[in-house]
């Protein structure tokens, strides 16, 4: 890891502004990530809009366990999220299928 990697803080932050409202079309789910088993946040998408909430959702539709290095990594584009998973470093739980289509939501 450099020093240039973004902070979580800032990623996060940067997410709805990376948002494709255009891949977003009839998709109405949320997306809960637990980073470092500690920060928690979840991605409320419908109507075309995200949200991001610093807090844990009650019934998220996927929950995304990861530590924070793998998160920034696979968010910027630097790892796969699929590679992540089959290394064992990111778990999935809830409808998984969701997971493939983060990718398509969200700009690198």
């Amino acid at each position: 890891m450099t020093s240039e990697q973004p902070s979580v803080e800032r990623v996060i932050e940067k997410l709805p502004s990376r948002f494709r409202a255009d891949q977003a079309k009839n998709v109405t789910c949320v997306y809960q990530f637990i980073l470092d088993e500690r920060d928690v946040f979840y991605i409320d998408i419908r109507n075309q809009e995200c949200r991001v909430i610093r807090e844990r959702h009650s019934d998220p539709d996927i929950t995304l366990i990861l530590n924070s290095v793998t998160f920034i990594r696979v968010v910027t584009g630097e790892q796969d999220g699929m590679g992540a998973f089959l290394k064992g470093h990111l778990r999935a739980e809830g409808n998984v299928m969701l997971a493939t289509r983060l990718t398509k939501l969200f700009r690198k």
